[in-house]
């Protein structure tokens, strides 16, 4: 079944979202209320990204996981500054269930590994941010997209699935914060090299948006703009999605 999830970034214990990965601004109101409306819309999921885990170390971003469980019933994942495989366990005992890692699974693919035969391919999300280049390449960003390689996107997101990842958190860089829909063809490109879940995020503007990119094989979209600003419902999406007779949760 195809999932809506919802993307909060957060930065220290602010909810902050910017354009191409940068520029953040603050939201008015907590990563717990938001997250809890977003739950009372039916989100199947909710995924945090800690912006500057890297800074301020995780204690913001673990209490701000034991908030959320309190009142919100559904799988988080949580991602940004995982290095190793005491920050994952770190992580998921603090409520998650799922962890995501981006920078050091480029550094240091083995943790994908390492995390996985811990605590099972389930929890082990790798996240892709890509971008096309000059050739109409796409390839490898790091370091909230600061960092570029010559990772070409496509045999990376092959590379994490035998290493053990369970499912690819895929963000197009150039669609992220756009709202102008999202990247078709890199979503198709990589759904169809890998058989694990792809979740698609960056670019989601419209209903039809994630329409599409279920129609182009993401399993799941993640949206995060359109909601904080309240451009979007997810129970509205849902209901496109059972009209364009789309299995949606």
């Amino acid at each position: 079944m195809k999932r809506i999830i919802a993307r909060l970034d957060v930065k220290g214990t602010r909810l902050v979202k910017g354009i191409h990965l940068e520029g953040w601004r603050f939201l008015p109101k907590t990563p717990n209320e938001y997250c809890y409306e977003y739950y009372l819309q039916g989100a199947d999921e909710i995924i945090y990204i800690d912006a500057v885990a890297s800074l301020y170390g995780r204690d913001s971003i673990k209490e701000i996981i034991r908030k959320t469980t309190e009142n919100v019933f559904i799988p988080i994942t949580v991602g940004g500054g995982i290095r190793t495989l005491e920050d994952a366990y770190d992580i998921l005992r603090s409520g998650a269930d799922k962890v995501a890692i981006c920078s050091q699974a480029v550094k240091t693919p083995n943790l994908i590994s390492e995390i996985a035969n811990k605590f099972g391919n389930q929890c082990m999300v790798v996240s892709i941010q890509a971008k096309k280049d000059v050739h109409g390449n796409y390839k490898i960003w790091y370091d909230v997209a600061r960092e570029k390689t010559e990772i070409d996107a496509i045999e990376w997101a092959q590379k994490v699935e035998e290493l053990g990842a369970g499912e690819i958190l895929l963000t197009d860089i150039d669609a992220e914060g756009m709202e102008k829909g999202m990247n078709l063809d890199l979503i198709q490109q990589v759904s169809n090299v890998v058989s694990i879940p792809v979740i698609a995020s960056g670019g989601i503007g419209k209903p039809i948006d994630a329409i599409n990119a279920f129609n182009n094989g993401a399993d799941a979209v993640a949206i995060a703009k359109a909601l904080h600003y309240d451009k979007l419902n997810i129970s509205n999406i849902k209901s496109l999605g059972k009209t364009y007779q789309i299995n949606v949760r």
